[in-house]
């Protein structure tokens, strides 16, 4: 959409507000469909990245603010459109926690989409728009209607993902804790300084958890998306819980625009509380290597490595004495079979049975 497209009656200031505005959010939306083709590892490959993809959208959201009855009167802003804005800048927390392991990031994501529910911005929306993420009855309800007046051919997909998100729950919540209220209590498996015993000083410390790699291969595992529950309650006992003081001052405020966006290329007077994860479902031997030789690259001299695998068992098809000891069967990792290819054609390094 550009000016020649709108009212004619605007004048030059108006104009060139529209023109700003429209320019802000085509390069937004430009910068974060690149998202998704950056390398989810080394830092130095997608940092400056996101820090410029922050800054466009902080422009955008203050630009939006500044002048707001001019696009309303002369561009049509609608809420929704306001909505989605704060909900890309709620994903792009989100991702960046993913890439950082930093939990706070994770609790700036959340107070976004919690502000595009409190306000409405979905309220009155048409069948062109998109849903934002909401609590899970609410969402059932909305995909109900959104189903039978629009697109009942979705109703599959969606069933699927609600599906998803049901077993997930029910699998996490075997028990349910309620406080004096009646309310939920919930339980967090992050470490805090109730559940972690200091270390002692006279200790010396020779290595440091600095770098995770987090596999779930298992056959049938509840999951949501790409995480499986194992993943999901792993990667908890191994971040620890956000502290208020983090950075003294909140990083968002009530637009819910970011007060400043995340530390482009770090900040080197904060320490990071979490070590470095990464999560992969159902990964490649190929994609193992990469990301094992990547994390190994990044780490520090005094830094350690975490591996966690999530996989079937498997004694392999080979006899094996009563003293095979540790070299007996392994786990299945990735099981990669053709039928159409006989075994005497088959390639040298083709893999019949990936097992570690």
């Amino acid at each position: 959409m550009s000016a020649t497209d709108l009212v004619p009656t605007m004048d030059e200031n108006e104009k060139k507000v529209v023109n700003e505005f429209c320019h802000l959010l085509e390069k937004s939306k430009q910068l974060f469909n690149g998202l998704r083709d950056l390398p989810q590892y080394g830092h130095k490959q997608w940092q400056s990245y996101f820090g410029r993809t922050f800054d466009v959208y902080t422009k955008l959201w203050k630009f939006q603010q500044q002048h707001r009855q001019i696009l309303d009167t002369k561009y049509g802003l609608k809420r929704w459109q306001i909505g989605e804005v704060a909900s890309k800048i709620g994903q792009l927390y989100y991702h960046y926690y993913l890439r950082t392991s930093e939990t706070n990031y994770l609790n700036e994501a959340f107070s976004f989409y919690s502000a595009i529910r409190n306000r409405g911005y979905y309220s009155k929306a048409n069948k062109e728009e998109r849903f934002c993420f909401i609590i899970l009855k609410e969402l059932q309800t909305q995909i109900e209607d959104y189903t039978l007046t629009y697109e009942p051919e979705d109703q599959m997909e969606w069933s699927l993902v609600v599906g998803e998100i049901n077993a997930f729950l029910e699998s996490d919540n075997l028990i349910d804790i309620h406080d004096v209220d009646p309310n939920y209590f919930l339980l967090s498996h992050r470490l805090t300084p109730l559940n972690t015993p200091p270390l002692d000083k006279s200790t010396p410390v020779y290595l440091a958890l600095q770098e995770i790699i987090i596999v779930g291969n298992t056959a049938d595992q509840v999951k949501f998306s790409e995480l499986t529950l194992d993943m999901f309650r792993v990667l908890q006992t191994l971040e620890r819980e956000p502290q208020e003081d983090f950075t003294g001052t909140q990083i968002y405020d009530a637009s819910p625009a970011p007060g400043r966006p995340p530390f482009e290329n770090g900040d080197k007077n904060s320490k990071r509380d979490n070590p470095h994860k990464y999560l992969l479902y159902k990964p490649t031997y190929s994609q193992m290597n990469t990301f094992l030789a990547s994390g190994f690259k990044e780490l520090p001299p005094n830094g350690a490595m975490l591996l966690y695998l999530s996989a079937d068992g498997s004694l392999g098809n080979a006899k094996h004495t009563d003293d095979a000891a540790y070299d007996l069967g392994g786990v299945i990792c990735n099981s990669r079979k053709d039928a159409d290819i006989i075994n005497k054609n088959r390639r040298p390094g083709m893999l019949k049975e990936s097992n570690w």
